[in-house]
């Protein structure tokens, strides 16, 4: 494992993280555990399936598509309008960390980017 090379890079760059957001997707579609934040999301996914790929993409130190197109992500204030407490903030990490886990990575880097996906997601919490 190369310290120099961005978490993106590492995670396998531009394909690997698209398979992670449409795995996340999928299950959030699928999980009984996590009804509660599909129905905070419209019918049709496309839209946040496209904007957690851009928002991931920079996330890990790949290209800023996200800034690019709608500038600084504000994420709670971009969160603020949906209830989020812990059984909601639990259920979306449900659905990355099997979404990981199925991705073919360094056991290290996917602890590293859990551990910090764990933390933005209890920074989210409103409620």
């Amino acid at each position: 494992m190369n310290p120099d090379l961005s978490h993106y890079t590492r995670l396998g760059g531009e394909q690997a993280v698209r398979r992670l957001v449409d795995r996340f997707y999928d299950l959030m579609e699928t999980l009984p555990e996590a009804r509660k934040i599909r129905e905070l999301h419209p019918a049709d996914m496309a839209g946040s399936r496209d904007k957690l790929f851009k928002f991931l993409s920079g996330w890990l130190g790949g290209p800023s598509l996200y800034i690019e197109e709608y500038g600084h992500p504000r994420l709670r204030a971009r969160h603020l309008p949906f209830p989020i407490g812990p059984a909601e903030r639990d259920a979306w990490m449900t659905c990355m960390r099997q979404a990981l886990a199925e991705l073919d990575i360094d056991p290290m880097l996917r602890q590293q980017l859990l551990q910090s996906l764990s933390n933005t997601a209890d920074h989210m919490r409103n409620r």
